[in-house]
């Protein structure tokens, strides 16, 4: 007997002993990539939220600017958002952008704000999170070129051509798809105030784009803006927080053609960690959810908070409610296999859309856990050079590319 229980503790320490290298392989793997994520909403969430990103503010957010550095992440493209109704869109824009640098200011030797791959790698090495812009909605540029070409001097390096709302010259995934969905009478008399996908200034405003170097984001478009901007565009595009439809058939995910075409043009897809473009099942979870706290989100809305961001402060009021209707991450590492097994591990990275979800999957809570993504690839199979190329690589390279 003494043998065996002898044997059974040489095994529990063997055991023990390869956990721990385990654990600081990944760790080491996690520290050495350059990490960048296409998509963080901090800057719309402190405003509506009236918080600063330079405190701390665990419970309130997803991220705060030393929950950046805990999390290893190295570059992150923040989210200049309104919705489409905010009236002046690109005054908007300017005070997110204008916050940002305030908070640069106020924190230089933590934050810069960069503005082509060479200042990346200066902030890198420094130690600093390396921070730029991507307008999420053409409808901020208020359909004027001399206006975008504007918001790139200040540092917005991608810009998603439309929101849900479509502008005169895109149309969005969800009008396309709502149109889709209505008869023919219903469809007349909604108006269709314009013809799907890209009219001649829309294209002009991909050129504009591709001239500046600042890459198309096809992250919100229907399939015939889409469409007509694979064929415009004469650079590799960015889907920056979007996944497959295919394992979530939402209007917001990315059916197999488009995806095989952003591997042909050589772009990139960053996975969206919104439980709802993950998990079909989850959108009536969430449904269930909100309405029994329809009443606490009215109250905020009528303060003049934004939809999305008062259903953000009912999350953080009942986080345990709602974790517990979250998908696990192992869904969001499947549309990452997809999209790897269809089109290369050269095509895929992270856009989380942290702080501008209401719900992700349940491990990742905030920024914090992303080296948890990182073990979950190297568990998976997936070497080190391919770990380095998910995480941020990927990014940097269709970044790098605008200006081939």
């Amino acid at each position: 007997m003494k043998y065996l229980i002898f044997a059974l503790c040489c095994f529990a320490s063997v055991a023990k002993a390869q956990n721990n290298t385990d654990s600081k392989r990944y760790k080491k793997v996690h520290q050495r990539a350059i990490m960048a994520d296409s998509h963080n909403d901090l800057l719309t969430a402190s405003i509506e939220k009236n918080l600063r990103i330079d405190q701390d503010l665990r419970g309130k957010t997803h991220s705060d600017l030393q929950r950046f550095k805990e999390a290893g992440v190295d570059v992150q493209i923040f989210s200049v958002w309104c919705d489409g109704d905010k009236k002046q869109p690109y005054a908007w824009a300017n005070r997110e952008i204008d916050t940002l640098y305030a908070v640069a200011a106020r924190n230089p030797e933590k934050i810069q704000i960069v503005q082509d791959f060479a200042d990346i790698k200066k902030a890198v090495k420094k130690n600093k999170l390396a921070a730029l812009f991507g307008v999420e909605g053409g409808h901020m540029i208020e359909g004027d070129l001399n206006k975008l070409e504007a918001l790139y001097n200040r540092g917005v390096r991608y810009m998603t051509l439309t929101w849900n709302n479509s502008t005169e010259w895109a149309s969005s995934a969800m009008d396309e798809s709502s149109l889709a969905n209505l008869n023919k009478d219903n469809a007349n008399a909604l108006g269709q105030k314009r013809e799907k996908g890209l009219n001649a200034f829309g294209k002009e405003v991909i050129k504009k784009m591709n001239d500046l170097g600042m890459m198309v984001d096809l992250s919100h478009v229907g399939e015939k803006t889409f469409w007509d901007a694979i064929q415009t565009t004469t650079k590799p595009v960015l889907v920056s927080h979007s996944n497959a439809y295919t394992l979530c058939p939402v209007f917001r995910n990315l059916k197999d053609d488009q995806i095989d075409a952003v591997g042909k043009n050589g772009g990139v897809i960053q996975l969206n960690f919104y439980s709802a473009f993950i998990d079909s099942s989850f959108k009536k979870r969430e449904k269930a959810f909100l309405l029994n706290k329809q009443a606490k989100i009215d109250s905020l809305v009528a303060t003049g908070m934004q939809k999305e961001y008062a259903q953000s402060m009912i999350v953080d009021m009942y986080k345990e409610e709602s974790i517990a209707i979250q998908p696990p991450m192992e869904m969001l590492l499947a549309h990452l296999d997809y999209i790897v097994n269809r089109i290369g591990v050269d095509h895929v990275g992270m856009g989380s859309d942290f702080d501008g979800i209401s719900a992700s999957p349940k491990e990742l809570t905030d920024v914090t856990n992303y080296p948890l993504i990182t073990k979950a690839l190297l568990q998976r199979g997936y070497s080190k050079k391919d770990v380095y190329k998910i995480m941020g690589g990927n990014l940097l390279r269709v970044m790098k590319a605008q200006h081939n």
